[in-house]
């Protein structure tokens, strides 16, 4: 699962007017695909938005997770993002929605969810011993010419290519959330990556509408998360430390920012807070990193011990589908009834 969020218009969720409608493929080229089966493992954010949206764009898709729950969960996203995709910001019909669910298949049976595939993308948590232990048990069970690919929002494709059991056939594929309207997705190889696997990998993200990112050389982060976690790291940084509130973060930020349609503690609901817990406490122990534990540990007691999961759940930051920040009032200059409370806030605590 990725750490990322795309800032997007208020206005729009597609404000640069990019035709994102189900493929029709009228040339040589474009039929000539060596990806129409994938299987992405993890049926969480993101895993859900790349196989709705692989599916809704002409590919064969199996959804794995450990859990019928996990499962249940990606389908109910699914059905919201159906929705989505029948308004003007994609412009779907009916019949292509349909088309969509049956091109879905959803199983907990890793062995099953493998077998066909050409490309298998991992979208697990963003746990290393997690995503290896995966990789390490999913080896034996692919066919020869698989390809995999890892979503990961902070790793290294080399952190994983061994365990894959085919380094050439391994490279990095890092999706933005909003899939349907931040249609960018980043390509990284590592040293051992084939040249034909880019090659498959790249033609697979052209076909299903994604703007490639090209990567020159493995780099934690890549591009949109070089500047995307240290935004939510320095925003989380200042709630953990009581510096100011979750609504005045998002506030400034908007205000600052006019157009984007949320501020970082709303992105940090997006993306969800156990991804959000696990890169912070990852990264807080491997650099020895004092506030990315403090963060750490204030979302895992302020918000996922209280059921506080992100938007996904219903609860994070913000409470959904109507969040504060959605609000017409949640820019505006404030009332005078107003600056006793605005004041209160200006004191620090005794």
């Amino acid at each position: 699962m990725a750490w990322n969020i795309k800032i997007m218009s208020r206005k729009t969720s597609n404000a640069r007017g990019l035709d994102l409608t189900f493929p029709r493929h009228t040339t040589k080229e474009t039929t000539m695909s060596y990806v129409n089966h994938l299987t992405v493992l993890g049926a969480g954010v993101l895993g859900g938005q790349i196989s709705w949206h692989s599916a809704f764009k002409g590919k064969s898709v199996v959804v794995y997770d450990i859990s019928e729950e996990a499962l249940a969960r990606c389908r109910a996203a699914q059905a919201h993002y159906a929705a989505i995709y029948q308004t003007e910001a994609v412009g779907a019909s009916e019949a292509d929605v349909a088309g969509a669910r049956q091109r879905l298949t959803f199983t907990t049976d890793l062995a099953s969810a493998v077998a066909s595939a050409d490309l298998v993308i991992e979208a697990v948590p963003e746990i290393p011993q997690v995503k290896t232990s995966v990789y390490q048990q999913m080896a034996p069970l692919l066919p020869a010419h698989t390809l995999i690919a890892t979503n990961s929002s902070t790793f290294l494709p080399s952190d994983f290519a061994a365990a894959t059991g085919r380094p050439d056939k391994f490279c990095a594929l890092h999706y933005a959330n909003y899939i349907w309207a931040a249609n960018l997705v980043e390509i990284m190889s590592h040293a051992a990556t084939a040249r034909t696997t880019l090659d498959d990998v790249t033609r697979f993200a052209i076909e299903t509408g994604m703007v490639p990112i090209p990567i020159g050389k493995e780099h934690n982060g890549y591009v949109l998360n070089a500047w995307f976690a240290p935004l939510v790291t320095a925003a989380q940084a200042l709630v953990t430390n009581g510096i100011t509130t979750p609504e005045v973060v998002d506030r400034t930020f908007l205000i600052a920012n006019p157009g984007a349609r949320m501020g970082p503690m709303g992105m940090m609901d997006v993306v969800g807070m156990k991804t959000c817990y696990d890169v912070s406490m990852h990264w807080g122990q491997v650099l020895g990193d004092r506030q990315q534990l403090a963060n750490a540990e204030y979302i895992k007691t302020h918000l996922m011990d209280k059921g506080r999961m992100g938007m996904l759940s219903g609860k994070g930051y913000y409470d959904y589908p109507n969040p504060a920040y959605e609000d017409a009032g949640f820019l505006s200059v404030p009332p005078l009834s107003q600056l006793s409370k605005i004041v209160d806030r200006c004191t620090p605590a005794a």
